[in-house]
């Protein structure tokens, strides 16, 4: 596991099921709890330390919110870091392009003459990573990715050391196929909830795909989660999404346009994500989630292991790390946006546009706690239904248990003799604890042994049952395995991070602005205030050439579409998005249903079973996912 992991980023953890890889008979004796779930999620405040046995499972055998994992999957998730980037990026030159992609994008990228096998450098970043560093240095969210940015393709950044100079040639914000994601989980929605199978969107339908799961659909972007119902609740998989991560989805864009229009071998695209999360380092190790799903044939690449959408992961404190590493004080990095001829545009025109937008990407629009820090996929979905089935609906808000669990509902007024009606109901999930209590509801009954007994479980409530009143199941689930969601995840900058890292920030030491309190939860707050600020401030604020500027996705300017309020919802145009993905269908020549969606399979238990030595098995799954390691 990353080294910066430690006991205390575990807010939220899981006990050791029975297939778990460590000896647990040499622990002592104790007498079993018959009411205990093997499964049950606790907290570490809630654990009785005269009774617990001495723990014998150390952090490199666990992901930070995902449950119990192989030490096969410990050793794949460590080989990515802040080390391996630069390990990379010293071991291979940049790959030069050939008048970046002129004479109209029709270039193909030259042989570099037969010299070392160079490398093309792309990167991809979050908008909770860029929060976290925004709220750890007191600037904006758009600062922070200007500084994030400098570090990776600037000049002042990676460029100035190591082997080659070697840099990234693009840095992406995930923002943008974040809301491609979002149209398209409004549309798979719309699908699993239509009798006719027809939705009205914009012609472009996913209804003939075998993909659309069952309801209630749950989010399916959080990889910690996806690790979780994969190993111990297979009966969750029919209902979970198909749709790719934000993560997922760029990198199978740009690795599938670069290679296929373009003729860069996937293997020589090397695609960097900084994520808030280290169960997103598994999701790119996913064999789901290599060129497999989009090469159209690979017989004649047979003899290669497929190639990775993502090459690595690494967190918001790595990235941090990897500025040390090299040398470079972020805290000195310029906050203002690179210019023009400092970011080559993407070659393909339609792309650059949708990668580069000229207006803010920011999918929440304004709604804070209401769209929580995950991406909004069920506020998008619950303004989606209400615009194209209830638009004389209201949004209504109740809260669960704690603040993790949250009720949504379309509740409709003009209906038999105004009594309202709730035409969909969503809800959302956040923590492992929370997320047991859903798992639980959605278990299948079993068969009684009982002659004549009806099944066991079929007199438990429905999940969406919340009352008398509510006639409706939950239609959508926005699941998500960190308490708090993304901006709460295990990569992100802890409280006890921020006061060595913001030494030198002007202000902090004279008089000005204090250090955070050592409250975590008051942490999370301002870290969620960047996050939800992000589409605010100024782009001007250091006074460089304003026309000169590029917004890296965070600009000021407006998208040209129509201003249809069918068409757009929460400011995200669904015909936009949908041409985008159908622009992509054309220049791959692959189906949606291969390069937008993914599959999840049932990971069975090996115990008792003969087994290969620990040595074979991560070699063996290193071979499977490719990604040269």
């Amino acid at each position: 596991m990353s080294a910066i992991l430690s006991a205390d980023d575990l807010n939220d953890f899981i006990t050791p099921g029975v297939a778990c890889i460590k000896p647990v008979e040499t622990l002592p004796n104790q007498r079993p709890d018959d009411s205990a779930n093997p499964y049950e999620v606790t907290t570490e405040d809630k654990v009785d330390a005269s009774k617990a046995a001495p723990a014998q499972i150390t952090l490199t055998d666990c992901l930070a919110c995902s449950g119990c994992v192989t030490s096969a999957e410990a050793v794949l998730v460590s080989l990515q870091s802040q080390t391996e980037v630069l390990t990379t990026l010293d071991t291979y030159p940049p790959l030069s392009l050939e008048n970046q992609f002129g004479n109209g994008g029709s270039s193909k990228v030259n042989s570099n003459n037969g010299a070392t096998e160079r490398k093309l450098f792309i990167a991809s970043v979050s908008p909770q990573v860029r929060a976290s560093v925004a709220a750890t240095y007191g600037v904006s969210e758009r600062q922070a990715g200007n500084m994030i940015d400098r570090l990776l393709s600037g000049s002042e950044g990676l460029k100035s050391g190591g082997t080659y100079g070697s840099g990234f040639q693009w840095v992406f914000d995930t923002n943008t196929t974040r809301e491609a994601t979002l149209v398209l989980a409004a549309e798979e929605v719309n699908v699993a909830t239509s009798e006719s199978e027809t939705p009205a969107s914009n012609g472009h339908t996913i209804a003939e795909s075998s993909l659309s799961p069952k309801k209630p659909i749950l989010t399916s972007a959080c990889p910690g989660w996806i690790c979780y119902a994969e190993k111990t609740h297979p009966h969750i998989l029919p209902h979970l999404s198909r749709l790719k991560s934000p993560q997922a989805l760029i990198g199978s864009l740009l690795k599938s346009v670069l290679s296929q229009q373009y003729g860069i071998p996937p293997d020589r695209i090397w695609h960097l994500a900084v994520m808030p999360c280290f169960d997103k380092k598994l999701e790119a190790s996913r064999a789901e989630l290599t060129d497999t799903s989009w090469q159209p044939s690979l017989s004649d690449t047979e003899a290669r292991s497929p190639v990775r959408d993502v090459d690595c992961v690494i967190t918001a404190r790595e990235l941090l790390m990897l500025a040390d590493d090299r040398g470079i004080s972020f805290l000195t990095l310029s906050k203002s946006p690179l210019r023009p001829r400092d970011r080559p545009s993407f070659p393909d025109p339609t792309l650059n546009d949708f990668l580069f937008p000229r207006r803010p990407c920011n999918p929440t629009n304004g709604a804070v706690a209401e769209a929580g820090s995950s991406g909004g996929y069920l506020w998008h979905i619950l303004h989606t239904q209400r615009a194209l089935h209830h638009p004389s609906s209201r949004i209504q808000i109740q809260r669960g248990r704690n603040a993790d669990v949250v009720e949504y509902m379309l509740v409709d007024d003009a209906v038999d003799e105004g009594k309202e009606k709730v035409v969909f109901k969503a809800a959302r999930y956040y923590g492992f604890r929370n997320i047991q209590n859903l798992v639980r509801r959605l278990r299948p009954p079993r068969p009684s042994r009982m002659p004549g007994a009806r099944p066991v479980g079929m007199a438990r409530r429905p999940v969406g049952k919340a009352g008398e009143g509510a006639k409706e199941d939950y239609a959508y689930v926005e699941v998500m395995a960190c308490p708090g969601g993304c901006t709460n995840g295990g990569g992100q900058i802890k409280v006890s991070d921020v006061v060595g890292l913001r030494k030198g920030v002007e202000g902090v030491e004279n008089g000005g602005e204090q250090v955070v309190s050592a409250d975590q939860k008051a942490w999370l707050a301002r870290v969620d205030e960047a996050y939800f600020s992000g589409a605010s401030g100024s782009e001007d604020e250091q006074g460089e050439e304003n026309e000169d500027v590029t917004t890296n996705g965070l600009g000021d300017g407006v998208m040209d579409v129509d201003d249809d309020p069918m068409d757009v919802v929460n400011g995200i145009s669904r015909r936009y998005i949908m041409s985008v993905l159908r622009h992509w269908e054309h220049l791959t020549g692959v189906g949606l249903d291969r390069l937008a969606f993914t599959s999840y399979r049932e990971v069975e238990s090996d115990v008792g079973k003969d087994k290969m030595s620990e040595t074979e098995r991560v070699a063996g799954l290193a071979s499977a996912v490719g990604g040269g390691w």
